[in-house]
């Protein structure tokens, strides 16, 4: 009986050994892991690798229970590519060694705590610490086509990974590509920073101008500086900054100008406090108590009344008269119900234009102009349609700019707009071509490169200019679509060719009340017209002069004899025509998933799933 009992023992102990021979590595592993530790359901992350010995051949990461052995033990593979000295390792030259350190890996959606292996030509080379499991946050995912929304900037990263061939996202790249950046507009020099954040330094800025900022375009007069006060933005002038329910008393921030404030206090901490580079916001004043109101009354001077005087005279304002005053409220009510500009919509307006946006389509608000849905819906008579809502209107009934303009607070930036590009010259001074007019992209599919090529905008005949063609990794383009439609472009999807040839822009013009700095002295600078659409595009065909004269007349008539009295004969015109996110698909091209996490969680992506 003893001795089959201790046979019976001995035998166990020898199966104990066995099975503990079969788990253990040796003390020296050829792969060590260095994160993660904690991964989330359904979400990607980077794999980080070190190697204490040399590895050739097929490198192959799983998961699953930590006591593996064998590929096919394994809950899922995560990839697999050939490294080291195998001939198939050439793709990976950029690398020490070839032999990649950084992999991308697409979580499941069902997945249980275990350990990351790694196998070369099926042996097992190393095993990481226990990874802990966190489940899936809950996200709007919404109706996204495929990993974005063409009709929004909803973009999904770990679905844009997942419709990669499986081992064609598997590994990430290294930091020494080369990028090309299209335009020195705000996109672009965001673009650039964003990219510098997270060490990547190999990029190239081609600006077709001399200038910084693009469609931002702050005009001094009369040959002064920004400390005298006399400009006027010719293009963007001002930002809402927050909005107060006069009703609950509630305040709330308009979430997207956040990430402008929270740009210009990173340029400042960049620049050192730089008083020539500094971004400072200033009160901007929307309206005025003066602010002249449209209507056929006129003071005794002949002048036009202001506003509060209007609501202090009802009387004298001029009220709309319709042909069919109870088909008129008919149809008013019906875009207002249809419309639904509640206070909480209106709060979404402000706190995430985004979500209001993907609401706004859902709720078919893209569906109809105004007049259309009176016509085509509520069957409002054309002429009643035409008075309520101008047949002239063809646009969505897409409210953002409604909710916008109901901003309580506005902000500007001291010493114009112009303030915000230049901070970001020191980022860029060694990396931008100006007066470098783009006229061709081209996909090298030998190389899996991108060349563009442009021509200088000064010092030629524009009939001889010699072309230069550069050559990168990858290319950020942002560079309005309506100016693509005149290069040489590689073929495109579907739907982006049909946005660069079918977007349209509406034009608009400006002829440059200071609103900052109310009661000051000095000369101060008037925006006397700012016009779009069409009435744009007529007033841009009369010569300056014509405009001017136009213009300053009408000045004259609205505020009286002071206007002529005080003008200088300086003018200026101009005729005119989101970063985060392109960056964030680059970066997941790249493999560089910590450093896409990086990005939307510094510069408030909301919209942006990574």
């Amino acid at each position: 009986m003893a001795p089959h009992r201790y046979s019976s023992l001995f035998a166990a102990a020898a199966a104990m050994l066995a099975l503990g021979h079969a788990e253990p590595l040796p003390s020296r592993h050829a792969v060590s892991f260095r994160g993660p530790f904690e991964i989330e359901m359904g979400g990607v992350h980077n794999i980080n690798v070190e190697y204490t010995d040399d590895v050739d051949g097929e490198l192959a990461l799983v998961y699953g229970p930590c006591g593996i052995s064998s590929i096919s033990e394994a809950h899922h593979q995560v990839g697999r590519t050939h490294i080291g000295s195998h001939p198939l390792a050439k793709r990976h030259l950029d690398w020490e060694s070839q032999r990649p350190t950084k992999f991308v890996w697409i979580i499941p959606s069902e997945v249980s705590s275990g350990c990351l292996h790694a196998f070369s030509d099926g042996i097992l080379v190393g095993r990481s610490e226990t990874i802990e499991v966190t489940p899936a946050k809950l996200r709007r995912r919404g109706t996204f086509a495929d990993v974005t929304d063409a009709m929004g900037p909803w973009f999904d990263g770990v679905a844009y990974l997942e419709q990669k061939q499986p081992d064609e996202a598997f590994v990430a790249s290294v930091k020494n590509k080369t990028f090309g950046i299209l335009g020195a507009g705000i996109s672009g020099l965001m673009t650039s920073l964003l990219l510098d954040s997270v060490g990547i330094k190999k990029w190239k800025i081609i600006e077709s101008s001399e200038r910084l900022g693009g469609r931002i375009r702050t005009h001094y007069l009369n040959n002064t500086t920004p400390e005298e006060g006399q400009y006027h933005e010719l293009g963007p002038m001002r930002f809402p900054y927050t909005l107060t329910n006069s009703d609950t008393n509630e305040t709330y921030p308009f979430m997207d100008s956040q990430l402008v404030f929270q740009l210009a206090e990173k340029l400042n901490k960049l620049n050192g406090g730089n008083k020539d580079l500094a971004v400072d916001f200033i009160p901007w004043i929307q309206n005025a108590d003066n602010t002249p109101i449209t209507t056929k009354f006129r003071r005794p001077d002949g002048t036009w009344p202001g506003k509060n005087e209007i609501a202090a005279n009802p009387n004298w304002a001029t009220n709309t008269t319709y042909s069919d005053p109870a088909e008129a409220e008919e149809a008013e009510e019906a875009l207002e119900a249809f419309k639904g500009m509640t206070d909480e919509k209106i709060k979404e307006y402000a706190t995430n234009v985004f979500r209001a946006h993907k609401q706004a389509v859902e709720e078919g608000l893209f569906d109809f102009s105004e007049i259309q849905y009176l016509r085509q819906v509520v069957g409002t008579n054309l002429n009643v349609s035409d008075e309520v809502a101008s047949s002239a209107a063809t646009g969505p009934m897409w409210e953002y700019d409604t909710g916008y303009f109901l901003a309580t607070e506005w902000k500007t930036i001291r010493g114009g707009l112009n303030h915000l590009p230049n901070a970001f010259g020191n980022i860029v001074k060694d990396r931008i071509s100006y007066n470098s007019k783009i006229h061709s992209l081209r996909y090298n599919s030998d190389t899996n490169t991108v060349s563009v090529s442009h021509r200088p905008t000064k010092g030629s005949n524009p009939l001889d200019a010699a072309s230069t063609t550069e050559t990168f990794d990858y290319v950020l383009n942002s560079v309005p679509f309506n100016l693509q439609r005149f290069w040489d472009l590689p073929p495109y999807s579907s739907l982006l060719s049909r946005a660069i040839d079918r977007l349209e822009f509406s034009t608009a013009a400006k002829i440059c009340f200071p609103a900052w700095q109310l009661n000051s002295t000095g000369p101060g600078v008037l925006l006397a017209s700012y016009i779009s659409g069409s009435d744009a595009t007529a007033a841009c065909a009369m010569t300056e002069e014509q405009h001017v004269a136009y213009v300053q007349r009408a000045v004259v008539d609205i505020f009286g004899k002071v206007a002529e009295d005080n003008w200088t004969g300086n003018f200026a015109r101009h005729a005119l025509e989101s970063a985060v996110r392109g960056t964030v698909q680059l970066l997941l091209d790249l493999g560089l998933v910590d450093e896409a996490k990086e990005i939307t969680k510094t510069w408030m992506a909301r919209w942006i799933r990574v």
